[in-house]
């Protein structure tokens, strides 16, 4: 009906639909083969969402914009995303192909394919099954004290050599 510029009953539809079923889908919104909706309450896709095929999100999802600017402003899910429960995924951002986003996640970036996305802001934990960014073993810290000592005894070797040179020069004159 949206598409052909049934605006009207094309929201009434939509409003309907958001009563009977907790889940709020813009009209504009164009959708994929076999989306699924789980434990759908509180699901919001915005007018300008584009969501692939086999895509599945969860209760709460919020595929939003963040202003009132022109033209494309909400997210695209590709194919085979997944997105978990109160997860915010938010501008004209792009959820690669076989992607997840993590339980109440606030994704403001692109994800890349076949990549898992946690926390606020939605940073890339996972990435072609391999894990991502700091592990953070506590064994292997960096030490930024120790190192500056070891500067400082380096430059220190340095000024003495260079004391003793200077020394040596001295006593030729």
């Amino acid at each position: 009906m949206f598409k052909r510029k049934l605006f009207f009953m094309a929201r009434v539809v939509s409003q309907v639909s958001r009563f009977f079923t907790g889940i709020e889908i813009h009209p504009g919104a164009v959708i994929g083969r076999r989306f699924f909706i789980d434990h759908g309450m509180g699901v919001v896709i915005g007018e300008t969402c584009v969501i692939g095929n086999d895509v599945t999100i969860y209760q709460g999802v919020t595929l939003g914009g963040t202003g009132k600017e022109k033209g494309k402003r909400h997210p695209t899910l590709e194919d085979h995303a997944l997105v978990a429960t109160g997860a915010k995924v938010l501008g004209s951002i792009t959820i690669g192909k076989h992607s997840k986003v993590g339980a109440g996640s606030v994704v403001l970036r692109d994800v890349p394919p076949n990549s898992t996305v946690v926390g606020i802001p939605g940073r890339v934990v996972v990435q072609d099954g391999m894990k991502v960014g700091n592990d953070l073993d506590h064994c292997n810290l960096p030490d930024p004290v120790a190192e500056r000592f070891r500067e400082i005894q380096e430059e220190m070797e340095q000024m003495k050599e260079d004391i003793q040179m200077l020394r040596k020069g001295s006593d030729v004159l």
